[in-house]
Parts: C-alpha cells; structure tokens; sequence
C-alpha cells in the first residue's frame, strides 16, 4: 500500500466550502464558537466527525477529544494493571486460561533470540530467520499467511506484517525488511484469523475487527456502551482509520450497521460513505453474524479486568465464532462517541460522565 496523502488545511477547507451537504457558513461558524465557550478547548471535533453536515443537529452530544482520550481513561484506569493489555504476549497468556478464543501464537522474539514451543533459536541473519519461518509454516500448514504484530505499540496498524508463504521465496525484500525490523524489538508471530465470509464481502483483504466498549461501574455491574466495526477502505491488510480504513457505528439491539461510514478527514476528504468503495457492499441494515456472541464475550473479559473500568476491546468474527484479539485502555473514544452519535446521548457513557463530576 502506498503510503496515504493527508490533505491540508487549505485543500480541507476548499473542499468544506464546495461541500453540498454542509451547512452554511454562518451556522458552522456559530456552532463552533458555540462549542468553543461550552468546552473552554478549540473544538478541532467539529470537523473530525463531521459536525458540520447538515444532517447532525446535536451537535453538543458529541464530546471533545481531551476529555475522552486523555482526561476519562486516566481517572478511571489503574495504570499498574494496563501492561496486561499493552504487551500483547501477556494479553495472550492471560487470557487463554479463561477458555477464550484467541488467535494462535505460533512464535515470538526478542531480538534475535525467538521462542518456538519450548526451543530458543538464535537467528544470526535474514537467511536463518527464512528457515524458521518456512518451518513455521510447514508446522502449520492449513495457513498460508501469518501475522507479525510488535509486542508493544502496533496501535493504529503500526508494526504490523501480514506475510505470505509465497512470499518467502518470491519477495526477498520483504523477508529481510521483516528481518530488520523484528530483531530490532520483540514481535509475536500469529495464526490468521479466518474470518467468517459475510465479513468477506464488506472487504476480504483484512480482518474487520469490533470496536465494542465496556464499563464497569461504581457498584461493580458491566455496562456495553458502544459498538463499530473497522476495515479497509482499499486492499490493506489493516483495518485501523489512520491506515486508510474506514468505520461504521452498530446497532447493539440489532447487530445491523447503521447507514454511514467514515474515515479520517485529512486522508478522504468530506465525503461520507453509503457503501463500501470497493466491495459496493451497503452499510446499512448489513447483519454481523455472531453479534449477540460478541457482547457476551466482551462482557466475560471485562469482568476479569477489573481494574480498567474503561475498555475497547477489538472483537474479530471468525468462522465459527468471536475471536478477541485485544483490549485497549488507552485508546480514542472520540471515534466511538463519533460513531455512535454522540457520547453524552448515551446512557451507559453519562453514567461515567457522572463518576468524573462532568455532569
């Protein structure tokens, strides 16, 4: 994928004026101020979810970023227990003795010294860790790709490799290029997650993950206060925004998405999405198959963290059921409250809102 062009400022704003659906000019501008004398923090939220189209009216219902990726999580989450969830090969250790399905790991690494089963081996050059990966795959043979994720910090699609069996004698570039990368940190390797094929047809190149947020409240009950699915907007192998992605916000009652998709403005532009741009699959009214599965597994998590109070797990649906594949406790709310009409319309997020005097 070539690397995503973000649009300035200036192209932003000629854009906003040629925009059809928005409202005038005199409306944004006072709606912004507006915002601005509410929140006491310049309102960048206004443009970044699309409040100045005309079909959103309630405007105040959606929340500034400060408050909802900084400010609520560090109240609400203990910071010594957030590293369960941080490195991904504790996430894994410690949730697989609650019998939750989990993407396999097939490897993992520090530096040069990788851990296959119970052998170390030392990797001295790119050519070794080639043998290793082709035993890897000969181990597992039902798969013909694998992922590579870095142990800390693949936020946002960062550090994260999708590698082919084919790939391993047909592309050398990218076998030394993972080569470099990997033995300069700690990476876990895993299974890919064959995902269930209705989410095929939304876009089969990566796997769509859930977005479904959690909280436990003051007298311990745990809450869902949101849900949106993630995927590629073109043939990445990511589904995270910020790589090209796109998200669409989904009816918890129903499991069906609701009618529009976003993205980041500065890489898109202020077109709303209907239909996926390359699938033609409509968003609205699309069924995910195993949701009423994806709230339960999101709630038993929740209940064996209870130290994070506030958490987005990302949910996989594989062919046969929910897959988790991580929870986050620092991540951006804002783009669940943007996905789900504004956070301060929500029952379950007024009741934090309560908890931090905000209300």
């Amino acid at each position: 994928m070539t690397k995503l062009t973000k649009r300035t400022k200036l192209e932003l704003f000629i854009e906003l004026l040629k925009d059809q659906d928005r409202k005038s000019l005199f409306q944004i501008i006072s709606e912004f101020l507006n915002l601005l004398l509410i929140h006491r923090e310049f309102p960048t939220h206004y443009f970044s979810r699309y409040l100045f189209k005309k079909r959103t009216t309630n405007i105040k219902d959606y929340l500034p970023n400060k408050l909802l990726d900084e400010k609520i999580p560090s109240i609400l989450n203990d910071k010594k227990v957030k590293e369960v969830l941080d490195n991904k090969l504790y996430f894994d250790l410690y949730y697989s003795q609650f019998n939750i399905s989990l993407p396999k790991i097939l490897m993992y690494n520090h530096k040069e010294i990788f851990i296959v089963g119970n052998k170390l081996i030392k990797v001295h050059n790119a050519s070794d860790l080639l043998i290793l990966l082709e035993e890897i795959f000969k181990q597992n043979s039902p798969y013909d790709s694998i992922m590579i994720k870095k142990t800390y910090a693949s936020s946002s699609g960062n550090q994260i490799y999708k590698l082919f069996l084919r790939q391993l004698r047909t592309d050398p570039e990218k076998v030394n290029e993972i080569y470099s990368q990997v033995t300069r940190s700690e990476f876990l390797f895993q299974e890919t997650v064959r995902q269930h094929p209705e989410l095929d047809k939304l876009n089969s190149s990566c796997l769509n993950t859930i977005r479904i947020d959690t909280f436990i409240g003051a007298d311990g009950k745990i809450d869902i206060i949101s849900a949106h699915i993630r995927m590629s907007a073109n043939n990445y192998h990511v589904d995270n925004i910020n790589s090209g992605g796109c998200a669409v916000g989904i009816d918890l009652q129903t499991g069906k998405l609701k009618k529009y998709g976003y993205s980041d403005i500065h890489a898109v532009g202020v077109k709303v999405l209907t239909e996926h741009p390359i699938t033609k699959t409509v968003f609205e009214n699309f069924s995910i198959p195993f949701f009423p599965q994806v709230k339960e597994l999101a709630l038993k998590t929740a209940s064996f963290m209870p130290g994070l109070r506030l958490i987005g797990w990302d949910v996989a649906i594989g062919e046969s059921g929910p897959v988790l594949i991580e929870g986050n406790s620092n991540y951006e709310i804002s783009g669940s409250d943007f996905l789900n009409g504004g956070y301060l319309a929500n029952t379950t997020f007024r009741k934090v809102l309560h908890e931090i005097n905000y209300l």
